[in-house]
């Protein structure tokens, strides 16, 4: 028998979330998949009531830093953000970016069916969470600062420059 992983979600504490694309393709390595991503990030805060802490997209994974005010809505949230971000990115690469599918084949699911959740419960863990999230272009190789990766809160946080969506700290 399989063993299920639990996602703790009883409680209301801030979530650090991981999710990837489908067999790791780079499907976020360029600017346009990014910003629907943000987009639907920032429609999804919206209809949830929820507060963005941190984020990072990198080009075959994304990591937030989320915080919901009900509990039980998590699995919802990401439903939400991953169902609609893949509508949309499929549609553009369909649209616009044809040559890509030819040499990459079809994008028939954008994202992992799963996500990794780790419950937050002190502001030393977020800082920690926070910090490892925002290394993770620089330890990829991608950039040598973490404020040159542009689709990462570490801009926010180090220069108090916009980064497509609102960023709050909630300790």
């Amino acid at each position: 028998m399989a063993h299920r992983r639990r996602i703790a979600d009883d409680e209301r504490f801030c979530h650090f979330l991981t999710f990837g694309c489908d067999a790791r393709r780079n499907l976020l390595e360029l600017e346009q998949p990014c910003r629907i991503l943000l987009g639907q990030l920032n429609a999804q805060l919206l209809k949830y009531s929820a507060k963005c802490v941190g984020y990072v997209i990198m080009p075959n994974h994304v990591h937030a830093l989320i915080w919901l005010p009900e509990t039980g809505r998590l699995s919802s949230f990401i439903q939400d953000w991953k169902r609609q971000s893949s509508f949309q990115i499929r549609s553009w690469y369909a649209e616009q970016n044809v040559q890509y599918l030819k040499e990459s084949g079809s994008i028939d699911r954008l994202w992992t069916p799963r996500f990794y959740s780790f419950p937050i419960y002190s502001q030393e863990k977020l800082i920690e969470k926070l910090g490892y999230m925002h290394q993770n272009p620089v330890r990829a190789g991608l950039v040598e600062r973490i404020v040159d990766w542009k689709f990462s809160s570490a801009r926010w946080y180090e220069l108090r420059k916009s980064v497509g969506v609102p960023i709050e700290w909630i300790f």
